[in-house]
């Protein structure tokens, strides 16, 4: 006799035509299969309707109306109609005062399970000339199938997945238990954002499944996560990427749930209001990569807190508002000991007007690329090229700016042109060519903490080089141009103010015969 999984039975129930009803109850009889059952608690549910997505909030009965209403809070406020009140009675709360709705039962998605999604979007059905009748034992009964070959062609199809994305699908959990793991067991990347996930336990339920996982996106997802911290039960043991953009998650619930995170190298954090409150604490040690973009509480204070994470080499800060920056522990030309391993800082959207920002990041030690694009320091009547040029000069060990390399004659001519640009600032400030006499006030030096640096190793700047500029204005950039012509000694020298690129076309006049 034969025996077969639950999954493989369901795949199975699947291919039999829905009029054949004494077969399916054969199979509902062995015992393999429960009949689905519709839970009374919806309270906290995600669910889908026309697209929008929106967490059941209230079950119930809606007077003067007859008939089970369901209470949403839709993602998108502008969707709703009401805070959840109707008629002075309050059903439930929204954030909002236009975020909730009262909804019919039939006009609400609350999804599939895992592997319905799966198979909706990777199972190829097979055509009907391939069906054929086969016979097989299920529990003491004996059934006839159709096409029963083509879906061990299916199992075999998922089990060779490794990369699976069900973005969008309405995945709301596991279902059925170990169904994952027979199925689809060989899967290590997996894209689960924008589904009807409610809850973190689901995800373990998922997730556990899935042994060789190493890249999970969660994102969109409005969890709830434990209220405790979780039971380590080497689920998430061999992760190193968890992205979990828009899930609601915050500071405190990432230190709760990182020690099931032992692996981890890479965690994107983006648009959850998060405050860091806490310093973690022997966790986070693999952290490589940290996205933090779209928080707009984080300020620098909350980044010490995070400064000591000996492994993380890239941090993302884009769009958190943040405008200042000081360490603390280091002074001017020295390195400070915190983020030791960060070599790629992303600050784009930010407020930044201050040229110290980008001081302070020279004592970076590790620091090797920068991008640092829509700020008030780069955009109010700036010169993109001056500005770059300014950046590369202020901060030493920079190889790459806003994802173009720096070149050794790009960095060489930014320097130079940052001595001669503050030259006479650094005179008028104490600074003096000879060694002995050269004592710039500390001001100057907070304000430019390298140039003493790149004195040493360009020299100091000659009073030469130390011209009074002239404003930028284009009279100011002509060349004045004296035109003689020798083989005509009666005509005028004539003046011209030119660019300083300018083609010129000569004609000689015709000779006097």
């Amino acid at each position: 006799m034969l025996c077969f999984s639950e999954n493989l039975v369901r795949l199975v129930m699947d291919k039999i035509p829905s009029g054949s009803v004494n077969l399916r109850s054969h199979i509902l009889d062995s015992g393999y299969i429960m009949s689905d059952t519709l839970t009374l608690d919806v309270f906290g549910r995600r669910v889908e309707v026309n697209g929008e997505h929106a967490t059941v909030r209230f079950s119930g009965v809606v007077p003067p109306t007859a008939g089970l209403w369901l209470g949403v809070e839709w993602d998108n406020p502008e969707r709703g109609k009401h805070d959840g009140s109707h008629e002075g009675t309050v059903y439930f709360k929204c954030r909002h005062a236009t975020g909730g709705s009262f909804i019919r039962p039939n006009k609400v998605n609350f999804g599939v399970d895992f592997l319905t999604a799966v198979k909706n979007r990777y199972v190829l059905e097979d055509g009907p000339e391939e069906d054929r009748k086969e016979q097989i034992i299920i529990g003491n009964k004996l059934v006839e199938t159709v096409g029963f070959d083509s879906i061990i062609k299916q199992q075999s199809q998922l089990s060779k997945l490794q990369e699976v994305s069900l973005r969008n699908c309405a995945v709301n959990g596991a279902g059925g238990k170990g169904g994952i793991a027979e199925t689809c067991p060989n899967i290590r990347k997996l894209d689960l954002s924008r589904n009807l996930l409610s809850s973190w336990d689901e995800v373990i339920l998922i997730a556990d499944q899935l042994k060789h996982l190493d890249v999970l996106n969660l994102s969109e997802n409005k969890l709830q996560f434990p209220s405790g911290a979780p039971s380590l039960t080497g689920t998430f043991s061999a992760m190193k990427v968890l992205v979990l953009n828009r899930t609601g998650i915050t500071w405190a619930k990432v230190l709760q749930c990182v020690p099931g995170w032992p692996a981890l190298e890479e965690l994107y954090l983006e648009s959850n209001n998060i405050f860091i409150s806490e310093r973690p604490t022997d966790v986070l040690q693999m952290l490589k990569l940290l996205d933090l973009s779209g928080n707009q509480l984080i300020d620098e204070n909350q980044l010490f807190l995070i400064a000591y994470l000996p492994r993380l080499e890239q941090l993302i800060l884009s769009n958190t508002g943040i405008s200042s920056i000081h360490f603390p522990d280091a002074g001017i030309g020295c390195k400070t000991s915190m983020f030791p391993s960060l070599q790629y800082l992303v600050v784009n959207d930010n407020q930044i007007s201050q040229w110290s920002f980008i001081n302070e990041l020279d004592k970076l030690q590790s620091l090797h690329s920068l991008s640092c694009l829509r700020n008030p320091l780069t955009e109010v009547n700036k010169d993109a090229q001056t500005v770059r040029q300014l950046i590369i000069a202020r901060i030493g060990q920079l190889k790459t700016l806003n994802k173009c390399e720096i070149p050794v004659e790009e960095r060489r001519g930014a320097e130079l042109d940052y001595r001669k640009a503050f030259g006479n600032e650094w005179k008028k400030a104490g600074g003096h060519q000879d060694p002995d006499k050269n004592r710039p006030n500390e001001e100057f030096l907070a304000a430019h903490p390298r140039f003493q640096l790149l004195c040493l190793k360009f020299g100091a700047p000659e009073d030469g080089e130390l011209k009074t500029q002239q404003p930028f204005m284009l009279k100011n950039q002509l060349l004045k141009l004296k035109i003689k012509c020798p083989n005509q000694l009666d005509q005028k020298v004539i003046e011209k103010q030119l660019p300083g690129v300018q083609k010129l076309t000569y004609h000689q006049p015709p000779s006097k015969q």
